[in-house]
């Protein structure tokens, strides 16, 4: 691990030097070596300013897990811009409101993916904010692909580019991360260089990601799990990073054997689904060595069979949210699997973690309470929303997770519920305002609630109990078809149930303890 690092851009300039020839990322065709990174990031940096970006201006990224989508992050951190990662799940108008709402100038995005064109998306919402879209991969020949967004390189010299990144400072802000909240619209997460880097060196150190690991990213960079505890975190450890597009389990595995691959991260629905395919005997799995997993429970028969049948040498788990810059807690190494399995780890160096009852009390060991993060990781604040920044952050600096949770007499912390609707998907966070906000903009429905219900693959997924306006008609397939077509597709529900009534308390509250226990 290299000594501390103040900002991202000299985090890269020190990485080159440090490990020059060693490869920094492989996909597919392309290996770039250190060096080779440095000098493309410092050249795309040169095409943001020629384009007219300036320090604290937001660019953003809609693409998939890709060698392009790292460079052109570290361009905007090196220009000292302001990155915002987008969803490739989501679809145009969930993208227009994002960089709508944080004013983002450039948007570098996929062309064709998952059979969609993702430019097509957006073309009658572009807000007016956006100068300038670069298609990374398959542009048409109206649109700017990557190429010719380096050619304009040329118009700004090497040495102005090394300046501005010379002039990014540890307070300055890295991301603008959008997360969804009870209020049903996305709010955005601020975190700044200096945060990002010493959380996850310390998050490196703990789960033993190390120079010359081969790190299979399957995690999205959208997220912070695939950008800061993924390829950021593996670059400042000198590993080699391989993006993965989408989660095939076969083509992973293959992945895996063909590549080496010694780091693997990910949601339990990742190992089970190892776990369970047919062909997992034959496949060469004995090159993989750390597992560190998060997002949702795990059982230890689990842990212990990651170890036993898929060869990991360490299974560890993490804590953390996008408001806290993605990790809080982590569980070491040599944790027993029942350790592993049911709780979240301890508060990383320089962090707090207290479990409050409804007066901010802290509560004993054992008791549940909700769950507050105090530290240098906690956001900067919600961009453009004091309010809800305020409400997020009291006085003394505590992050109200909205989680609850009992810390136990070592310090360690256990997730038992969640004071918020937030259910999850497969390792996404799905929050009921928003899915609930989305869906009522169906011609037909006049009321609806979502839920997460249990499912054993994925964990949970959404459930929607729906009043529809009189005398129209609908059925579930069509109104999940058309939730399809207008928002991520983790977030669709997975099954409907029309209902002439909501369940309502006295202050006319919908009650979903009473929806939950009708079941699926």
């Amino acid at each position: 691990m290299l000594p501390s690092i103040p900002t991202i851009p000299r985090l890269i300039s020190a990485v080159a030097q440090r490990y020059a020839d060693r490869v920094a990322i492989e996909d597919g065709p392309t290996r770039l070596t250190y060096l080779a990174l440095d000098a493309l990031r410092l050249e795309a940096a040169r095409a943001l300013m020629s384009m007219g970006v300036e320090p604290a201006n937001r660019v953003a990224i809609w693409a998939p897990n890709c060698w392009e989508w790292i460079v052109a992050a570290l361009a905007a951190h090196s220009v000292g811009a302001t990155l915002v990662p987008i969803n490739t799940r989501m679809k145009g108008a969930e993208v227009a409101d994002i960089l709508a709402r944080s004013g983002s100038r450039v948007l570098f995005c996929i062309g064709d993916f998952l059979g969609v064109h993702y430019p097509d998306m957006l073309a009658a919402r572009l807000p007016s904010c956006v100068e300038r879209v670069v298609v990374l991969r398959g542009a048409h020949p109206d649109e700017c692909s990557w190429e010719a967004f380096v050619a304009e390189a040329a118009r700004t010299p090497p040495e102005e580019a090394k300046q501005r990144a010379l002039a990014v400072m540890p307070q300055h802000l890295s991301d603008l991360m959008f997360t969804s909240g009870t209020t049903g619209r996305p709010k955005g997460v601020m975190t700044t260089h200096g945060q990002n880097l010493r959380l996850f060196a310390a998050w490196s150190e703990v789960v033993g990601l190390r120079t010359g690991d081969r790190y299979l990213i399957v995690n999205p960079f959208f997220h912070a799990f695939g950008y800061k505890a993924g390829w950021l975190a593996g670059l400042m450890c000198g590993a080699t990073i391989h993006p993965e597009q989408i989660f095939d389990v076969e083509a992973v595995m293959n992945r895996i054997a063909r590549d080496r691959i010694t780091f693997l991260p990910g949601p339990p629905t990742l190992y089970l689904s190892m776990l369970a395919h047919p062909r997992r005997s034959t496949i060469d799995l004995s090159s993989l060595r750390v597992a560190v997993t998060g997002a949702a429970a795990i059982a230890p028969a689990l842990v212990k069979r990651m170890r036993d049948e898929l060869g990991f040498r360490v299974v560890t788990t993490a804590y953390g949210l996008t408001e806290c810059c993605g990790v809080a807690t982590v569980c070491s190494p040599d944790d027993d699997a029942e350790t592993i399995a049911r709780t979240a780890g301890w508060a990383l160096p320089g962090i707090e973690v207290r479990c409050a009852d409804a007066s901010g009390l802290a509560v004993p060991p054992g008791t549940p309470g909700e769950v507050w993060i105090r530290g240098f990781n906690v956001m900067r604040g919600y961009f453009d929303d004091p309010a809800a920044t305020r409400e997020a952050i009291d006085g003394d600096g505590w992050l109200h997770t909205g989680d609850i949770g009992e810390l136990d007499r070592r310090g360690y912390l256990r997730i038992t519920d969640r004071l918020k609707d937030m259910f999850i998907v497969g390792g996404f966070n799905c929050y009921p305002a928003e899915i609930e906000r989305l869906l009522c903009e169906h011609p037909a429905v006049a009321q609806v609630a979502v839920v997460g219900m249990p499912e054993e693959r994925l964990g949970e997924v959404g459930k929607a109990w729906v009043v529809l306006k009189e005398g129209v008609e609908l059925d579930e397939q069509e109104l999940i078809r058309w939730s399809r077509e207008h928002m991520a597709n983790y977030k669709v529900p997975r099954s409907v149930e029309f209902v002439q009534a909501l369940p309502v308390n006295a202050s006319g509250k919908v009650v979903k303890n009473a929806l939950r226990a009708r079941g699926g």
